[in-house]
C-alpha cells in the first residue's frame, strides 16, 4: 500500500505520469500545457518535468531550429599550417572538427581530437598528414527531425552533422550535445564560458548572457540602451525582432551587432556582441 505522504514513492516516473492524467490528451501541446500545470509540481520533480516537455518538444523540431549555423562553425582548413591547427584545436577544446577544403561548403571530412594527440604520442617529431586520418562526414537536411537525427546518432555511434540546404551547401553542423540539451537543459563544459561571467572579451568580439541586465550592459560598454520596457539584454533583442530569433540570426542597434549564438523554442541564451561604431555614452 502506498504512503500518500511520502514524496519519494516507489514507483516508475511512467506510473505516476499515468497516476495524473485523468483524460487523454488530444495533441503533444495539450500534453505539454498539462504538464505546466500546478499539480504535476507535487508529483514530479522540476528536473523530470523539464526533460518530459523536452522529449515531446524535440519530437515536432527540425535540425534548422537547433544547429550551430555556418557562420559560428569551429572548422580546420586542410591546407593550414599545422601550428595553425593546433592551436584551433586547443583553444576551441572541441573533441570533433570539421576539415573543410576552399571553403566551408567543401567539407572534406571529421578530424578527432584524439586522432591528433594518439599520433602525437605514437609518432613524437613526425609531420601530421591530417587527411589520413578525417573520418566519414555525415550530411543530414535542414529539414530533419531531431528525434530520428537522435536514433541516428545512436545506432551510428556518430556525434556529429554537417547540415545542408536545398542546393547542398553547408548551413552548419549539429552534434549529439545540442540535441540532448534541447532534453535535459544545458550542458556546461570547461570550455564553455562560465556562468558567472555574463560578458566576456573574445578579441574582436563579446560573449553576452542574454540574462546580462540593461544597466550592466550599459555600464561595462559604456553606452545607454533603453531599458525601460526590459530589464534583460535578451528581452530587449526579442523586441527588436519582434519574435524569437534562430541561432546565427543577427541585428544592429545604437552601435552594436547582436548575434544569436545559442537560443532554444522559448528563450535567447547567448548572444555575441561587436561594436560597429562608438556607441552613445550616457550623459
Amino acid at each position: 500500500m502506498m504512503n500518500d505522504e511520502d514524496p519519494n514513492l516507489d514507483e516508475s516516473l511512467i506510473l505516476r505520469v499515468k497516476r495524473m492524467i485523468k483524460s487523454e490528451p488530444d495533441s503533444r501541446n495539450d500534453l505539454i500545457e498539462m504538464l505546466d500545470g500546478k499539480r504535476w509540481k507535487s508529483v514530479l520533480e522540476k528536473q523530470e518535468l523539464r526533460m518530459l516537455k523536452g522529449v515531446l518538444q524535440v519530437s515536432q523540431m527540425q535540425v534548422r531550429e537547433v544547429m550551430v549555423p555556418r557562420s559560428h562553425m569551429v572548422v580546420l582548413e586542410r591546407e593550414a599550417p599545422m601550428d595553425e591547427l593546433l592551436q584551433t584545436i586547443v583553444k576551441c577544446g572541441h573533441s570533433r572538427f570539421p576539415v573543410i577544403g576552399e571553403d566551408r561548403d567543401e567539407v572534406a571530412g571529421i578530424l578527432l581530437a584524439k586522432d591528433v594527440l594518439r599520433f602525437f604520442v605514437e609518432s613524437p617529431g613526425k609531420t601530421l598528414d591530417v587527411t589520413g586520418f578525417l573520418r566519414p562526414a555525415t550530411f543530414i537536411p535542414e529539414s530533419k527531425r531531431l528525434d530520428t537525427l537522435l536514433q541516428e546518432f545512436r545506432s551510428g555511434r556518430n556525434h556529429m552533422a554537417i547540415v545542408v540546404d536545398e542546393y547542398g551547401g553547408t548551413s552548419g553542423l549539429l552534434t549529439i550535445e545540442d540535441v540532448l540539451e534541447e532534453i535535459v537543459g544545458e550542458i556546461d563544459d570547461e570550455h564553455d564560458p562560465q556562468e558567472a561571467e555574463l560578458i566576456q572579451e573574445q578579441g574582436s568580439h563579446w560573449n553576452v548572457m542574454a540574462l546580462t541586465r540593461i544597466d550592466e550592459f550599459n555600464e561595462y560598454f559604456s553606452c545607454n540602451l533603453d531599458d525601460d520596457d526590459y530589464e534583460t539584454i535578451g528581452g530587449l533583442i526579442m523586441r527588436e525582432f519582434g519574435r524569437l530569433p534562430r541561432r546565427g540570426e543577427s541585428i544592429r542597434r545604437d552601435g552594436f551587432e547582436f548575434t544569436v549564438v545559442q537560443a532554444d523554442r522559448r528563450r535567447i541564451h547567448r548572444l555575441e556582441v561587436i561594436r560597429t561604431e562608438v556607441a552613445e555614452t550616457p550623459e
